[in-house]
C-alpha cells in the first residue's frame, strides 16, 4: 500500500538551485508542496509529481467466508500470485496472500502491474484454520479423526515433532502444502523428518495420535 510522501528530491533555491537535494515534505495541496531542505533548512514551495495510484478490488477469503475491499497501490507496482500485503479497511487490518489475479472477464494471470488489474483474489493469512487428520497409533483406538485448529499464520509444524492442543496430542508424519505456497518448499507433499511448514501454507497436516486416550484400554 502507498504511504504519504515524507521526503522528495527537489532543487533548493537557497543552497542548490542547480541540483536536487533531499527535502522533507511539510504540506501538500493545489499541485504544490511546502518542503524543507535537509541540507540548509530552507523552506519553500515546490511542485511535486503525484504518484500514479490505482485501487483494484480485493476479494478476501477467510474460513469459508469472503468480503470485498479495495487497496491503494502504485499503478506500476508488480503484483504476483503468492505475494502478501497488509489490507486496511475501516473495519479490519489483516495480512492477506494473493491467490489469483484477474485482469479481465474470466482472465486470470500469475502476475501483472497493479494498473492492469481488475480484481485481486486473496486469503487472510495472519490467523488461519489448519485441517489435521490424526491416525490411530498402530491401528489402536477408534480410528482416524479430523481436527480443525485456529492458529496464527506464522505457527510452525515440523515433521517428527509432537504437538499438544488442549486434550489433543499428535506427532506430525506428513504435511500437504497449499498450491499458493508450493514455490516456498521443495515439494507439495512433505514427509521427511525435520521438514517445517508455516500454518498459513498448510493444506492439511497428517499426524499419529499421541493423546492419553490413544493408550486407554479398550
Amino acid at each position: 500500500m502507498s504511504e504519504h510522501v515524507e521526503r522528495a528530491p527537489v532543487a533548493c533555491p537557497s543552497c542548490s538551485p542547480d541540483r536536487e537535494t533531499v527535502h522533507e515534505v511539510l504540506t501538500t495541496g493545489g499541485g504544490t508542496a511546502t518542503v524543507r531542505c535537509t541540507e540548509c533548512g530552507h523552506t519553500h514551495k515546490a511542485p511535486l509529481e503525484d504518484e500514479n495510484t490505482v485501487e483494484p478490488t480485493v476479494v478476501v477469503s477467510q474460513d469459508g467466508d469472503s468480503f470485498t475491499a479495495t487497496v491503494e497501490m502504485p499503478g506500476d507496482e508488480r503484483v504476483e500470485k503468492g505475494d502478501e500485503f497488509i489490507l486496511e479497511t475501516d473495519d479490519v487490518i489483516m495480512q492477506v496472500r494473493v491467490t489469483a489475479i484477474e485482469v479481465g472477464p474470466e482472465e486470470r494471470v500469475g502476475r501483472a502491474d497493479a494498473g492492469d488489474i481488475d480484481t485481486v483474489w486473496s486469503r487472510a493469512v495472519d490467523n488461519v484454520s489448519v485441517p489435521i487428520t490424526v491416525h490411530p497409533r498402530d491401528g489402536e483406538g477408534d480410528g482416524t479423526r479430523s481436527l480443525d485448529l485456529q492458529l496464527p499464520g506464522d505457527e510452525e509444524f515440523t515433521i517428527g515433532e509432537t504437538y499438544e492442543f488442549g486434550e489433543e496430542e499428535f506427532e506430525v508424519e506428513a504435511i500437504h502444502v497449499r498450491d499458493s505456497a508450493v514455490a516456498n518448499y521443495d515439494f507439495q507433499k512433505l514427509g521427511h523428518e525435520g521438514d517445517t511448514v508455516l500454518a498459513k501454507d498448510v493444506k492439511r497436516v497428517y499426524g499419529i495420535d499421541k493423546s492419553s486416550k490413544a493408550w486407554s484400554a479398550w
